[in-house]
């Protein structure tokens, strides 16, 4: 059988339930705060470390050679002609390299270029840069026309394709190091007359 309640007994029920109510959604809100609390706190304690100063510093190849300008030069020359010069090449970088051998800048008229026989090596012991006296050859880097040096499949114009002297510097401290360097050429018998021929003899370093 289902109890009934009075009016003044329901109203009494409701204000009780009503107060409980309140008394939770009080005890939540304190509790809420309560967190908000402890997180704050927390978030004020922090201990960082750090490394700091840190820099970055490259170190350098480098080559300078002792002429700078034109090696051969020369006009209205005979087809016996021929020539020979020592340049003196430098490193005074600090870091260890690798040496490569190459030309650029190539013109000639007539083919002359495939007429220049060229025989480059690679030394010590020049006391003249005229003459190359007393200079004794360690290796040959080049052997060959001026012209297969810069043109054809197995052109030699920059870094990558460079001949590979065998020269490698070490990462200078007090000393630098030197290689020299003779260049000898000559026409062959079948020289063209009133020609012309040019180019940019390089040697470049990079770092290992």
């Amino acid at each position: 059988m289902a109890r009934t309640f009075s009016g003044e007994a329901m109203l009494k029920m409701t204000r009780r339930i009503g107060r409980l109510s309140g008394l939770i959604a009080a005890g939540v809100a304190i509790v809420g705060t309560g967190s908000g609390v402890m997180a704050a706190s927390y978030s004020a304690f922090s201990s960082p470390t750090s490394v700091s100063a840190n820099s970055w510093n490259t170190g350098s190849v480098h080559l300078t050679n002792d002429i700078g300008t034109a090696m051969f030069t020369g006009t209205n020359q005979q087809m016996n002609a021929t020539g020979t010069k020592c340049v003196t090449v430098t490193s005074d970088g600090t870091l260890a390299s690798t040496v490569r051998f190459y030309a650029t800048g190539f013109s000639d008229s007539n083919s002359l270029g495939q007429h220049i026989n060229l025989v480059v090596k690679m030394g010590s012991g020049s006391t003249n840069a005229s003459t190359c006296s007393g200079f004794t050859a360690a290796s040959t880097v080049y052997t060959g026309s001026l012209a297969n040096l810069v043109t054809g499949g197995s052109a030699h114009t920059d870094y990558a394709s460079g001949i590979v002297t065998t020269w490698a510097p070490q990462a200078a401290s007090t000393t630098a190091e030197t290689k020299q360097f003779q260049f000898t050429w000559n026409y062959d018998s079948t020289t063209p007359m009133s020609s012309t021929a040019a180019a940019t003899f390089t040697w470049e370093t990079q770092g290992s």
